[in-house]
């Protein structure tokens, strides 16, 4: 056998197949399950030879091979998800499905069978062991499940590769996705094949030898793909393969520096250790390698100066370099004009840098370069007129830096193959002719930030953009003050137009949009004709149009939105109902905030188990708190129903919500106790929980399409927060009806952040557990009629920013700390407490306001020992240093010379320095 592979790998002839060759192919085929009818040209009495995927000998007739793989080609990084989708087997409806069957041992002399890319979900077949006449196998991607079969190249374990040793003519071997943790022979068995040329364990699990063996490697490897593993360090056995054209270590765990050993593997073409922690500058020893065309070291920790390495490439593989990519990682310097000398350079990505400096005009002698992303560096000047020279130009990426100035048509005059366009997020202006047609047919642009109007401040949906014959993938024209109507868009999954001042109705959408973005425009009308009338032929998963001037009700025709996962309508004029089918989108974001809706929540509202954010404040939705709220929306993390007309009780069942981390029900007329069982909110109480609920919140940030963001009432006023709303930890019961102590059991939310029971009808001490929450930054108890002292373990509050306790009935002193010392007379106005940092205090050691005698303080001393400090600390200095010096002559003399002596020296070396 001379090729097995388990990851990756139509032919008609004129011969007349053999009639018992035929008949199994069609016993073969009547065992498969086909959704898209690849095999509908397998019928009785044909010729087996013509059908699809068969191959047979040119002259005996006898089927050599088999070629089942779905027609799948695997998409670019870059692709849209919907592609990344249809790629995975169980998703895409050409694979074929079913049961193998064995009449293919019929195939005697089939030599090569290809089932990868599709769905069986089943076993390996033992009898592929049994093709004799078998040189090429593969299985991969084919949804397999099990153990690799015994006979299968003689293997008795998955746990030895000794099997592979026995395979003396085998050429290709791919086990990726294989878990070979405990194959520790794999190292030898198979660097020491003496005929290998390609190997692929990618994710593998493959770790470091403890035990490092020596390996005498074989001189046949050519390609080498160790891929997704958990190396720590690069096997040193590899350096001794000095016939490598190839090398991928991408994905690992690599720390440390790049090794110099990579010089021992001169004929080296392609080398990936993108996806590491390597942290050190490139070694010299990688610039020796004179035949590299492919070079991938982004994902790493690189801190260099990129001029360095250009410098260094350009002596070592000026005329072979195809491909370099150095993307996020800690470069700094300024690109170099001999960039421009790579003359077979078609790939070029340097994003996620620390790069400054100008574009140097250079770059438009890059005849081959197809591939250009400098995005997200701190690049500045202008955009190069050179741009427009480089006509094989497909993807242009110049986005989030410094660059200024006027952008025309000559910019892109050239630019027949760009299919994406990036440039948002710098100083630019774009002032193409009214009459421009673009050579280009781009089906990404991404122009946020941009002045693309006739003016500075504003204008219409330009010309150009209209003018385009191409259906759009992704357009992101947001933060441009464009104005206007827009009656449909014609892009087929991600629209980004938030930040402009688009006005009239909702515009009509492509049936496969995925992502509608149309946040802080003025858009006005009813929602009836997008949500109602539009056609859909897949689901969209966001829908983002908060901050408009919608009017009306919300439709009640949700059930072909099924998939929608982001849903934010909060900021216009919508009044009525939820209606019931929203309920069963099952959503995770659910934002309504500020309209002017009413009535009870529905109870279908309940079916959406996935939310994690469900905002339906400052609206006037009334009736209680659905106790099915706790105890059907587990995963919920946000729940804020602040300013609405809530009554009843808070519901026990809010305390079954573990990864509850913001909870507001502020502003209504809830009445009742606070629940003793706030203690079994998890994600307030256990710091170890907190990195699960942070990584939830990048889940929602799909493609950093959108952030989360939440309104919230903290330390006193109120903020919109995104970027840190994961480790944001808060209650708010403020302005209900509560009554009764606040439960001790809150204490135990070590991790709280913010904490407002103000304006209730609480009574009560304040219990000594609240000083337990130390990460405590903002703590309101106002406006109740809370008794007693403040507890002293408020000294252990070290994090406060905003502390109230004012109009309460305390007594006593305050606390002392450096932050309760810290707040002004309003944060205690109100009660009956002394102590810094009142202004009127009294002496420690006497008893505070008599509350028997209605307030009347008792005889004491009121001097503040803190202004006497200070003045005795300011005649003991004057008296111990200035004073001397002012009666003493030798002492003010010796003193003034040395004075003098300094400013000498200070004078010489600063002339001599200048």
């Amino acid at each position: 056998m001379k090729t097995i592979c388990f990851s990756f790998c139509d032919a008609t002839s004129d011969v007349l197949c053999i009639e018992n060759e035929r008949k199994a192919l069609l016993k073969f085929k009547n065992d498969l399950v086909d959704p898209s009818n690849r095999l509908s040209s397998r019928v009785e009495g044909g010729d087996c030879c013509k059908w699809l995927g068969v191959v047979c000998h040119n002259t005996t007739g006898h089927i050599n091979q088999l070629h089942l793989a779905a027609p799948l080609s695997v998409p670019q990084f870059d692709a849209p998800v919907a592609e990344w989708e249809t790629y995975h087997p169980s998703k895409n409806n050409s694979t074929l499905r079913g049961k193998i069957n064995s009449s293919l041992l019929e195939l005697k002399h089939l030599s090569s069978l290809d089932l990868s890319n599709n769905n069986f979900r089943s076993n390996i077949p033992k009898f592929l062991g049994m093709l004799g006449s078998l040189t090429y196998l593969n299985l991969s991607h084919a949804q397999f499940q099990g153990a690799i079969p015994h006979n299968l190249g003689n293997l008795s374990k998955l746990q030895s590769l000794q099997w592979v040793s026995g395979l003396s003519s085998l050429q290709y071997l791919d086990l990726s996705d294989a878990d070979l943790s405990k194959a520790t022979d794999w190292l030898k068995v198979t660097f020491e094949h003496p005929s290998l040329l390609e190997l692929h364990l990618s994710a593998c699990n493959l770790e470091d030898d403890p035990s490092p063996i020596s390996v005498n490697s074989t001189k046949s490897l050519v390609v080498l793909n160790l891929s997704e593993n958990n190396f720590s360090s690069v096997p040193m056995s590899i350096f001794g393969l000095h016939g490598l054209v190839s090398i991928d270590l991408s994905g690992n765990s690599l720390e440390g520096p790049i090794l110099y050993y990579f010089r021992n593997i001169p004929f080296l073409e392609v080398l990936d250790l993108s996806r590491n922690s390597l942290n050190s500058p490139t070694p010299n020893s990688l610039f020796s390698l004179n035949h590299l065309q492919f070079l991938n070291l982004s994902s790493n920790e690189i801190d260099q100066d990129i001029s360095e390495i250009l410098l260094s490439l350009s002596r070592c593989c000026l005329d072979c370099l195809e491909s370099l990519d150095m993307a996020h990682n800690d470069l700094f310097g300024h690109l170099v004009d001999q960039l421009g000398h790579f003359k077979n350079l078609a790939h070029l990505s340097l994003a996620g840098n620390n790069i400054s400096g100008p574009i140097p005009l250079s770059i438009g002698e890059l005849s081959s370069l197809k591939f250009f992303d400098v995005s997200e560096n701190q690049l500045n000047g202008t955009f190069p007129l050179c741009f427009g020279q480089l006509e094989s130009l497909e993807t242009l990426n110049l986005g989030f830096n410094l660059l200024e100035g006027v952008v025309s048509e000559t910019h892109f005059s050239n630019l027949t193959r760009l299919t994406t366009l990036e440039a948002s997020q710098n100083r630019l202006r774009f002032e193409p002719n009214s009459s421009w047609i673009p050579p280009f047919q781009c089906r990404i642009i991404k122009l946020s930030q941009w002045h693309l109007g006739p003016n500075r401040k504003s204008g219409i949906l330009p010309t150009w953009l209209l003018n385009l014959s191409t259906q759009f993938e992704y357009v992101n024209l947001s933060w441009n003050q464009l104005t206007g109507g827009i009656s449909y868009l014609n892009v087929r999954e991600i629209v980004d137009l938030r930040s402009n001042r688009f006005t009239g109705p909702l515009p009509r959408v492509f049936p496969t949009l995925q992502y509608l973005i149309l946040s802080n425009n003025l858009f006005s009308g009813p929602l009836f004709e997008l949500i109602c009338n539009s056609l859909r032929e897949g689901p969209m998963e966001c829908l983002a149009i908060e901050r408009n001037l919608l009017s009306g009700e919300i439709p009640d025709c949700w059930n072909h939105w099924r998939g929608l996962g982001y849903l934010n309508l909060e900021n216009n004029n919508l009044t009525g109902k939820i209606p019931p089918s929203l309920g069963h989108l099952n959503l995770l974001v659910l934002n309504l905030r500020n309209n002017g809706m009413f009535g009870e929540l529905p109870s279908t509202l309940q079916l959406s188990t996935s939310l994690i954010m469900l905002d339906l404040s400052d609206n006037h939705f009334s009736g209680s708190v659905p106790a099915g709220i706790g105890d059907k929306l587990s995963k919920l993390e946000i729940l804020s129903l602040r300013s609405n007309n809530f009554d009843g009780h808070i519901p026990q069942k809010i305390c079954q919500l573990q990864s509850l981390r913001i909870l507001d029900l502020g502003h209504n007329n809830i009445s009742g106790a606070i629940p003793k069982c706030f203690s079994n909110l998890s994600a307030m109480a256990n710091k170890g929980n907190q990195n699960t609920y942070m990584f939830q919140w990048s889940s929602i940030s799909t493609n950093n399409f959108f952030c989360l963001k939440a309104l919230l009432v903290l330390k006193g006023r109120q903020d919109v927060y995104s970027t840190i709303l994961g480790l944001v930890t808060s209650i708010c019961f403020s302005t209900n009806r509560l009554i009764g102590e606040i439960p001790k059991e809150l204490g135990s939310l070590v991790e709280l952040r913010s904490l407002n029971v103000s304006r209730n009808l609480l009574i009560g001490n304040i219990p000594d557990e609240i000083g337990n929450m130390k990460l405590m930054e903002s703590l309101d108890l106002s406006m109740n009629q809370l008794t007693g002292e403040i507890p002293s373990s408020f000294s252990n509050l070290n994090f406060l920013n905003h502390f109230n306790v004012s109009y309460n009935n305390l007594i006593g002193q305050i606390p002392t700390s450096t932050q309760l010392q810290s707040f002004g007379n309003l944060s205690y106005m109100g009660n009956h407490l002394y102590g810094p940092p009142l202004t009127k205090n009294r002496s420690t050691n006497r008893t505070p306001t008599d509350v028997a005698n209605n307030g009347s303080r008792s005889e004491g001393s009121n001097v503040n020992w803190l202004y006497v400090s200070i003045v005795l600390g300011f005649v003991m200095g004057f008296s111990g240093v200035v004073a001397p010096l002012f009666y003493i002559r030798s002492w003010r003399h010796a003193y003034y010379r040395k004075l003098d002596h300094i400013g000498r020296k200070l004078y010489m070396s600063l002339g001599y320095y200048g």
